[in-house]
């Protein structure tokens, strides 16, 4: 007898494919329009600038080696396969569209280390002269996985979302 997927997988996983699919659109959007080199005002606050980014959040542990490549792209790999494994034992349909958000950047920016080497960031948030680190899509995606399931764990019965067993 083949064992029946949680009910809530295939809603996480939808929610990963959109986040996946809007993620790598925008990225390829970013790389074809050749004057974010330069960069593009969009608001006082949002420019838009192609920064190719070889390391992790703020570009941490950037490494022009391959070998740091690699590593990143097999650490990446590790932890989506873990939270597939987590979403497919999900509890709720905000935990799965939660834990489907962050796969679905995960993903996109292990793509962009297989294609391109580097993660592909444009959004540059500033107040005056102070930047934000610039990021992407995939990266927003991912942070607002990790607060759904802060909500998520938050609005579970006693014991917590995160820490029940199924049955």
């Amino acid at each position: 007898m083949q064992a029946r997927p949680s009910r809530f997988l295939v809603w996480g996983l939808a929610f990963a494919a959109l986040a996946f699919a809007i993620d790598q659109a925008t990225k390829a959007a970013a790389l074809a329009t050749l004057a974010l080199a330069r960069g593009i005002e969009v608001l006082p606050f949002l420019d838009l600038v192609l920064v190719h980014n070889r390391g992790v959040t703020f570009g941490l542990l950037a490494s022009d080696h391959p070998a740091g490549r690699w590593l990143l792209i097999l650490l990446t790999g590790t932890i989506t396969v873990a939270l597939l494994i987590w979403l497919k034992r999900a509890q709720s349909r905000t935990q799965a569209a939660a834990l489907g958000l962050i796969i679905g950047g995960a993903l996109g920016n292990l793509v962009d280390r297989l294609r391109h080497g580097a993660v592909t960031d444009f959004l540059d948030f500033h107040a005056q002269d102070y930047h934000w680190p610039a990021f992407n899509l995939a990266d927003s995606v991912i942070v607002l996985g990790v607060a759904l399931l802060l909500i998520a764990e938050l609005r579970a019965p006693k014991g917590g979302a995160l820490s029940r067993r199924e049955a």
